[in-house]
């Protein structure tokens, strides 16, 4: 006897992903609920070889509901997530809502797994995007040597910023090839054959709210004492996001020793041959799951450097894959009981 799960924000980018990977890596459902808001009532989704009717959140009674997996937006989970845990229901955020409530574990599963038994709230936030893929590369590399610091700049994709952001860029795109005006809607400059150094809101000390994201939640997820400083960049690419990442750790380590670390490391996959094209792109990660690292070298600039390059699929393991991997998580650690069961 399997879950009944609810997916809410069914009809975005990362809710369709969630479905997906669901029936992808068989998870062990007996019912699948695909939710949204009032506009997106009646449309179809797909799940498997089954189609879903897409019902309105706001309606629907979650009280016999195992698993809700919310990807509906910070202020929708702000108000309903924690109506839905009352109703005894383990809900796992995409949103930053919850990511620095300490009563919320912040969870990437191949680095802090048996951070799932303290959701004390019945929440279980999933990190940032561009945190995601960065902690999984950094994760065995610190177990090695120590971290101190680290230095990254991403190159994130417009799926990032949801289907309006894809839906830009192809627009953008196509109205310079006809020599038609660009219309900026979504992005503040034209993205199209264009690069943006700005994701979120500025903060007042001139970094960007998606910069201090990555800076907390690394603390929050792998270590507190590690120093992180970014510069988060939109670029013209649909999927996948791209990290150029310096880490300068407390022990020597070698890129050699990093890149023997990295393959056998959970979720990493090391493509890194030192000729053109020995490295992965965005477009060889989209659609895949694991996080690729190339580019590996030493940094002789400090003591103990390394520096590489980090791509992963942002619909995947920065959103709908890790949500899923920490439902999975949960089910082996027999913290996700069936409603049906205990009937």
């Amino acid at each position: 006897m399997g879950y009944k799960v609810a997916v809410v924000g069914a009809t975005g980018n990362v809710g369709r992903e969630m479905l997906a990977i669901l029936a992808e890596r068989a998870f062990p459902v007996d019912e699948v609920v695909a939710l949204a808001s009032r506009r997106s009532q009646g449309t179809e989704v797909s799940f498997g070889d089954k189609t879903l009717t897409v019902k309105t959140l706001d309606t629907y009674d979650f009280s016999d509901v195992d698993l809700c997996l919310m990807s509906a937006g910070g202020e929708i989970s702000k108000e309903w997530s924690p109506k839905i845990a009352a109703k005894g229901v383990i809900v796992i955020d995409n949103s930053s809502a919850w990511r620095y409530d300490a009563d919320v574990p912040l969870v990437v599963p191949e680095v802090n797994a048996e951070a799932v038994r303290g959701a004390k709230k019945g929440i279980i936030a999933n990190p940032n995007c561009s945190t995601a893929q960065l902690v999984v590369a950094l994760k065995p590399l610190h177990d090695q040597a120590t971290i101190k610091r680290v230095v990254v700049a991403t190159y994130q994709s417009v799926s990032g910023a949801g289907k309006d952001g894809m839906d830009e860029l192809d627009r953008q795109t196509k109205a310079l090839y006809s020599l038609q005006d660009v219309v900026e809607k979504k992005f503040p400059k034209r993205i199209a054959f264009n690069v943006i150094p700005h994701i979120d809101v500025f903060m007042e000390d001139g970094f960007t709210k998606e910069e201090w994201k990555m800076m907390a939640e690394t603390k929050k997820i792998l270590d507190p004492k590690i120093k992180l400083t970014a510069t988060c960049v939109r670029v013209p690419v649909f999927i996948g996001h791209s990290e150029a990442v310096n880490v300068e750790f407390e022990k020597p380590i070698t890129a050699d020793e990093a890149r023997d670390i990295l393959r056998s490391a959970p979720g990493v996959m090391v493509v890194d041959k030192r000729e053109p094209g020995g490295y992965i792109t965005p477009h060889e990660a989209a659609g895949e799951d694991a996080t690729y690292i190339s580019r590996i070298r030493e940094d002789i600039t400090v003591e103990n450097g390394l520096a590489f390059w980090c791509v992963s699929d942002n619909l995947r393991k920065g959103a709908a894959l890790n949500a899923i991997q920490i439902a999975e998580a949960m089910v082996n650690r027999g913290l996700l009981p069936s409603k049906k069961k205990a009937a």
